[in-house]
C-alpha cells in the first residue's frame, strides 16, 4: 500500500492460496464455536424446533410440583390451627367424633328400638345353646386333654379330613425352624424316608405324635423328650405333616392345639 503523496509503501502483505484457506477455516470454526454457546448457554435455543416441547413439558411439570406443594402448605396449616386451638383449649378433644362412629352409633339406636319380643327369645335361646356347648366342650377338653405344645410355628396348608382318610395337618414353616414335642414322652422312632427326610415319633402314654417331613432329626430313638423340647429342624421347603393319636384314636391337631 502506498502514500498518496509521497508515493511511497507503507506497508505490504503476501496472500498465498494456503493462507487464504486458512483464515476462511478459523474463521469458521469460530462461527460455529460462537453459534454453539450461544445456543447451549443463552435463551436463543427455545426458538429453534425440538426445544419448545420440551420447556412446555418442563414448565407443566413445575407447576404441577407448585400445586402440591401449595396443597400441602394448605394442610399443614390447617393441622397446625387445630393443635393451636387444641393448646388454647379453644376445642375439646371428647367432642371430635368422626362421621362414621356417629353413623354407628345411629345405627344401633335404631336397632335397639326395633327389637321386638321375638327377637329378644331368639337371641336369648342361642346364646344359652352355645354356652352349653361351649361349656361341655370345655370340660371335656380340661378332662381329656393335658396342656399341648404347638409342634413348630408357621401356616397351616391344609387340614385334617377324617372322612376322606387324611388324618394330618400340614404346616408351613420357616427355614431352620425347631420342631417341639407337644408333651413330655419318649422318641419311638426316628427312621430316614426316601425322600431323605425322616420321620419322628413320639409316644407320650395315651397319646402318640407323629412328625414327618423334618429335615434334620435332633433326637434319637428311646430318648426321653420333654414337653416343647426340640427334636428337629425344618429347612423350610417341605412342609411339617404332624398327627396326633389317643389309645388308636385319631385327634384333629387344630381342636386341642393352640396355632
Amino acid at each position: 500500500m502506498l502514500d498518496d503523496i509521497t508515493l511511497r509503501e507503507v506497508f505490504h502483505f503476501r496472500v498465498s492460496l494456503l493462507g487464504a484457506i486458512s483464515m476462511i477455516t478459523l474463521s469458521i470454526i469460530a462461527l460455529i464455536v460462537l453459534l454453539s454457546v450461544l445456543i447451549v448457554y443463552t435463551p436463543l435455543r427455545n426458538i429453534l424446533p425440538g426445544y419448545s416441547a420440551s420447556l412446555r413439558q418442563q414448565l407443566v411439570q413445575e407447576s404441577a410440583r407448585v400445586d402440591s406443594l401449595q396443597a400441602d402448605l394448605t394442610l399443614q396449616r390447617q393441622y397446625l390451627d387445630v393443635i393451636k386451638q387444641l393448646t388454647a383449649g379453644d376445642i375439646e378433644t371428647d367432642s371430635v367424633r368422626s362421621l362414621d362412629s356417629l353413623q354407628r352409633v345411629e345405627r344401633a339406636q335404631i336397632l335397639e328400638q326395633q327389637r321386638n319380643e321375638v327377637t329378644e327369645a331368639f337371641i336369648a335361646q342361642y346364646e344359652q345353646k352355645e354356652h352349653e356347648r361351649l361349656s361341655l366342650y370345655e370340660n371335656a377338653l380340661s378332662k381329656t386333654m393335658p396342656q399341648l405344645y404347638r409342634p413348630v410355628r408357621g401356616v397351616i396348608m391344609q387340614s385334617a379330613e377324617p372322612d376322606e382318610h387324611q388324618y394330618a395337618v400340614w404346616v408351613k414353616t420357616a427355614r431352620n425352624e425347631n420342631v417341639l414335642s407337644i408333651m413330655r414322652g419318649h422318641v419311638v422312632l426316628a427312621e430316614r424316608a426316601e425322600d431323605n427326610t425322616y420321620t419322628l415319633i413320639v409316644q407320650h402314654t395315651p397319646y402318640m405324635s407323629i412328625y414327618r417331613h423334618v429335615a434334620k432329626p435332633l433326637k434319637i430313638q428311646g430318648a426321653l423328650v420333654e414337653a416343647g423340647e426340640a427334636i428337629g429342624i425344618m429347612d423350610g421347603e417341605k412342609e411339617l405333616v404332624f398327627e396326633i393319636w389317643e389309645a388308636g384314636r385319631f385327634v384333629n391337631p387344630e381342636e386341642v392345639i393352640v396355632w
